[in-house]
């Protein structure tokens, strides 16, 4: 009677090789598979012998097997050049601002600010920004009215609700956004952060915004500036 040769592989084999073994284990199992497809056609039983049809079918299982592995290694290399050319891509940005997800906002000398910005979901009939200190004291307050959905950037002259220029320091702020029908919308803050690396991470190039920010990926961009 016939056997599960393909199924008596897998499990001598466990499974349990790497991805950069594949085709080695893929040449392994065809082997295996061929040597022991002889010697089930030389013991079968004469009076329940294993048909055309099902030789057919396990070949056709070991050759799916080899495909998908070649498959696989395949898409490995091309994982890994797309992996490099993000890299390259990314190493454009050194030097550069970018606005990503963040509430700080950090003021220099004479109330110089780095820009910030909000992503919003959708249009917006009332934005409120709010800019607290670190003992969480309101330092600014202003609106802005009929604000487009999408990623929008703001500056600030660093000066307090009656017009001092704030001390050097960091700064935190908060967005309230209010839609044309009244209820609120889903807004996120950006921030500032400089490039001033770039590192290669499992997932793909992760930019390093120092110290302060860490790593961030590609896509957490919302602007460059």
């Amino acid at each position: 009677m016939a056997t599960d040769i393909l199924g008596s592989l897998n499990a001598s084999s466990g499974a349990t090789a790497t991805t950069s073994a594949s085709r080695t284990r893929a040449k392994d199992m065809s082997e295996q598979f061929m040597t022991l497809l002889v010697a089930q056609m030389q013991n079968q039983d004469p009076l329940n012998p294993m048909d055309n049809s099902q030789v057919t079918s396990q070949i056709a299982q070991i050759n799916t097997v080899s495909g998908i592995n070649d498959l696989n290694d395949t898409l490995a290399a091309i994982n890994g050049q797309i992996g490099k050319s993000q890299q390259l891509q990314a190493s454009a940005l050194i030097g550069r601002g970018v606005l990503v997800p963040g509430n700080d906002i950090s003021v220099g000398e004479q109330g110089s600010s780095l820009p910030f910005g909000m992503d919003l979901d959708g249009p917006a009939s009332q934005v409120k920004l709010t800019i607290t200190d670190g003992s969480g004291t309101v330092v600014h307050e202003s609106s802005y009215k009929d604000q487009p959905a999408g990623t929008q950037s703001f500056s600030w002259d660093g000066t307090d609700t009656s017009g001092n220029v704030v001390t050097k320091g960091n700064y935190r702020f908060a967005i309230e956004a209010v839609g044309p029908d009244g209820e609120s919308v889903p807004v996120e803050p950006l921030s500032t952060g400089y490039v001033s690396g770039v590192v290669a991470g499992e997932n793909g190039a992760k930019l390093d915004l120092g110290p302060h920010k860490g790593l961030v990926d590609l896509d957490a961009i919302r602007q460059i500036i």
